[in-house]
């Protein structure tokens, strides 16, 4: 059992962390990006298309993360560019993305929520042979995919990112303050405009991970809330890699805690299936509280 929810949360906690890091990104640029619902909705649709017409679960994965890309490149330059409100912005993405979604599941495929292909392409879990046998160990480095190497390679490159190269140096300049980095001939909105098509790349890739990763399907509700998770996550770990990561993590474990419980039985599925939402809010409360500890010890 030890194992199962492991492996389960170390799965779950791929899509998090690949949408939690590029709203990181876009945060350090200054931007909080609370369109990361909507980007992880279209990598997730057209990566399931894609891969289903190619027979290819990479070109599914490419497609996916432009998806992501493109969106979050058309938000940011609204909020760029036209100077709106990035919170106000967001929201309206979410919700067209799910209304284009959902109409081209009725008017295009004839379905209602679920979309599922005959021989879907998913993507391969890679077993290293005689490591996955071993109890715990086994259950943390065998038997995941090339995206859960890919979020594992994204913490510790975007932190050393951050602090040493030029990029990271200005979109960090860019967050604490544009008319200062200005000043100093930095291309501020260019910045931000590139942070948030990595941000939409990230998520995408997040969704890609979801629908062919996980599931092996798409559904108009499978995001369920993960893009906000993921905010709430970069919030907690103050965009830094690591301890956004590690938020992931804790969401992941009581969504795989909640699966499991359900299938045990003899408890309410509508009580469990809060579960990892209540941990999300006492998280943010911590965070709230022990934030508030540190500037009243300041300011005394």
């Amino acid at each position: 059992m030890i194992d199962s929810i492991i492996s389960s949360t170390l799965l779950l906690a791929v899509p998090l962390v690949l949408a939690a890091l590029g709203g990181a990104i876009h945060r350090r640029a200054g931007v909080v990006n609370i369109g990361l619902e909507g980007q992880m909705l279209a990598g997730a649709f057209i990566g399931v298309l894609a891969s289903a017409a190619s027979g290819s679960w990479l070109l599914g994965v490419l497609a996916g993360a432009g998806a992501g890309a493109l969106t979050g490149l058309i938000m940011s330059l609204v909020i760029t560019r036209l100077a709106a409100n990035e919170i106000i912005v967001g929201l309206g993405f979410n919700i067209v993305v799910l209304g284009i979604v959902g109409f081209a599941l009725r008017a295009v495929f004839g379905v209602s929520g679920t979309l599922r292909f005959p021989d879907q392409p998913r993507i391969p879990r890679i077993v290293i042979p005689g490591l996955s046998e071993v109890p715990v160990l086994g259950a943390i480095l065998s038997g995941k995919d090339v995206l859960f190497w890919l979020s594992v390679a994204l913490i510790p490159l975007l932190a050393w990112a951050f602090a040493n190269t030029r990029w990271g140096i200005r979109t960090r300049a860019t967050g604490v303050g544009a008319p200062a980095a200005e000043s100093l001939g930095v291309r501020t909105l260019g910045l931000r405009d590139a942070a948030g098509t990595l941000a939409g790349l990230l998520a995408g890739l997040g969704g890609v991970a979801l629908a062919l990763g996980v599931s092996g399907l798409f559904n108009e509700n499978m995001i369920a809330g993960r893009g906000f998770v993921a905010l709430a996550a970069f919030y907690f770990g103050r965009a830094r890699p690591l301890p956004t990561a590690l938020a992931c993590l804790l969401f992941s474990f009581f969504d795989a805690l909640q699966v499991r419980l359900q299938t045990g039985g003899g408890l309410s599925a509508d009580l469990i299936q809060t579960l990892p939402y209540i941990a999300v809010v006492a998280v943010l409360a911590w965070t709230g509280y022990t934030g508030l500890r540190r500037s009243t010890r300041v300011a005394a």
